[in-house]
């Protein structure tokens, strides 16, 4: 299922995986084809991923037990090598196996082809998250990039945009703020990719414009009520922090923010503003306003919370 050692390191390129990555890529490569049991893993995780492709929720679940046990370096053959390497790496297996159902999938829709190299990159993007917050390589959020890999989300532009069901608690939170939705309900869920320069109004403007004219193009049959996004980005104690012209504060402001505050997620900013969600508070750096701000208010006892927030999405 698997491209061969020499094509290999140029799909991984493709896929904006990083450099360091690419060499121990290849050379596992050999250890997962030659272990039969690894291999019928492989099969199995890639069928269940490609099934239903675009269907919403379609994607079997990711057996993340069985991949861990990879972890052990026992498996394949017993051949030598960095402990737990074939584990970590191994979503990075499928997605690559996945690749030609994928972009079968956003041909036959007329996605255009850049528009598939910058979604599908988003593996890149978290293998170097994963060795930014771990320090060696592997797939930091398999699940989350199944997403792409199923169909179910697009990078367009600064942000990206994931066909979603309103759900049941989340029309609940939004009938606070306006008209109650049917839970059945279609939406985009917005999310905001890291390593992707500011977050600033003109980007933003650009990417929901950009969504406005790809889904009534590429998905025609399908109406979305609303653009909706859960982030610590839309927490509104920012707003004490960070001034009115800030980014993320003018972020918010497209929102109608809904809910009471949940349980705090304070690793939540730590994670995305620092790299690590671990880091000891005390020792966070000084260097930014954000950094002041996270920092800051979790010294002074505070807690950081998740926001939710929606805005209706323009139809054509």
């Amino acid at each position: 299922m698997l491209p061969d050692a020499d094509d290999l390191p140029e799909i991984l390129l493709d896929l904006a995986v990083p450099h360091e990555d690419i060499n121990e890529l290849v050379a596992l490569r050999r250890r997962l084809t030659r272990d039969s049991e690894t291999g019928r893993l492989l099969e199995e995780c890639v069928a269940g991923l490609v099934r239903d492709m675009g269907e919403i929720g379609g994607a079997a679940s990711w057996p993340g037990d069985r991949i861990a046990e990879l972890s052990t370096g026992q498996t394949a053959g017993g051949e030598p090598g960095e402990p737990g390497a074939l584990g970590r790496y191994f979503a990075a297996y499928v997605f690559v196996a996945a690749l030609p159902y994928v972009r079968a999938h956003h041909h036959a829709l007329g996605v255009p082809p850049e528009v598939t190299r910058r979604t599908l990159a988003d593996l890149g993007r978290n293998m170097a998250v994963h060795r930014r917050r771990h320090g060696r390589g592997g797939v930091q959020a398999p699940r989350w990039l199944a997403l792409h890999f199923h169909g179910e989300l697009f990078q367009l532009g600064r942000l990206q945009f994931q066909r979603a069901h309103v759900g049941e608690w989340t029309a609940g939170l939004l009938a606070g703020t306006g008209p109650a939705p049917d839970a059945h309900a279609m939406c985009l869920s917005v999310h905001v990719p890291d390593f992707h320069g500011p977050l600033s109004p003109r980007s933003c403007d650009r990417s929901l414009a950009l969504a406005q004219d790809f889904f009534a193009r590429h998905f025609a049959g399908e109406h979305y009520m609303a653009g909706v996004c859960h982030s610590w980005l839309l927490d509104p104690q920012l707003k004490r922090y960070l001034g009115a012209d800030s980014n993320i504060v003018r972020f918010q402001e497209r929102f109608r923010l809904a809910g009471e505050a949940g349980e705090p997620a304070d690793t939540e900013p730590v994670q995305f503003v620092f790299g690590n969600p671990d880091l000891p508070v005390a020792d966070l750096p000084r260097r930014t306003a954000l950094e002041r701000a996270v920092g800051d208010h979790l010294r002074a006892g505070g807690h950081w919370f998740i926001g939710h927030g929606w805005f209706p999405f323009p139809t054509v």
